[in-house]
């Protein structure tokens, strides 16, 4: 490609040629030729594997927003139009109240699809001591309304004051905070869910276990696809947009850790969320 470029630029002309690099990792290279002086020729290298990755996150933010919130909008056209020419006011309010919820759900999905594309543009996440028992607390006070509202048990096994993680606090607890609310929406009431942490002194592993529905085995692969729902009707039902496990899996790839799921369908499920330990850090007995 460049013995390319540089022939046309000897010819007069200036070039430019795409090389899309298999990898890994993959990479993007742009050469460009152009004739100078003396009838010599230049030729620039330039990597632009992050342009393209950028631009891609743009592209695919822009087509899932505008798939994902055809839905609730079409339906909010729907329902403004019935309501236009009701005048019974128990249907008034039925309308009314339905309105309210299409709206929750496409202001749920476009906060989901921000915080996603935010990770994504994010880059490397930063890198500090964060407590783990600040995080663990953080992300369950944001979903503890929602487990009184449900009735489900939430119990936290409090880790020692030493456990530590490094990374990114914000994108740790936003990633916890996920595991959490999946577990306490698809758990009937009177049912548990568990949040807890460990460490080998190289990772810590911060564990949310529910006691609900289960995964099946042929899902377990694509959970933590963008907008891939195990049960569509069970989603729409607990307001499920099907992006929290695609945060949470890109929380752990920013912090070169990693995410675990266990399921028995019917009995329940288990999410790790593994997370290199702070420097330092004793081994918890």
């Amino acid at each position: 490609a460049v013995a390319g470029v540089l022939a046309s630029a000897a010819g007069g002309e200036r070039a430019e040629r795409r090389i899309d690099l298999i990898g890994p990792p993959p990479r993007t290279i742009v050469v460009r030729g152009a004739p100078v002086a003396d009838g010599a020729t230049v030729a620039i290298v330039e990597d632009h594997t992050e342009r393209v990755r950028l631009d891609a996150v743009r592209t695919d933010f822009v087509a899932n927003i505008s798939h994902e919130l055809k839905t609730p909008v079409g339906a909010l056209a729907v329902l403004a139009e019935a309501l236009a020419d009701e005048t019974e006011p128990e249907v008034i309010r039925r309308l009314s109240l339905k309105m309210v919820e299409e709206s929750i759900r496409a202001g749920r999905t476009i906060d989901d699809l921000l915080e996603l594309s935010r990770i994504e543009l994010g880059g490397e996440a930063i890198k500090e001591a964060v407590a783990v028992g600040l995080v663990i607390a953080e992300a369950v006070d944001r979903v503890r309304t929602l487990a009184d509202r449900r009735g489900v048990v939430l119990r936290v096994v409090e880790p020692g004051d030493r456990m530590k993680v490094l990374g990114d606090r914000r994108q740790i607890v936003s990633a916890l905070g996920n595991l959490v609310e999946n577990a306490i929406k698809y758990s009937e009431s009177g049912k548990l869910v568990e949040v807890s942490a460990s460490t080998d002194g190289l990772n810590v592993d911060m564990r949310v276990r529910d006691e609900g529905m289960g995964i099946p085995t042929r899902d377990l692969d694509r959970i933590f696809e963008r907008f891939y729902r195990v049960d569509r009707a069970r989603s729409r039902e607990t307001g499920g947009t099907g992006l929290g496990l695609a945060i949470v899996r890109h929380v752990a790839t920013n912090h070169g850790g990693d995410v675990l799921v266990s399921s028995v369908e019917g009995e329940g499920s288990t999410f790790t969320l593994r997370i290199p330990a702070a420097p330092g850090l004793a081994v918890a007995s």
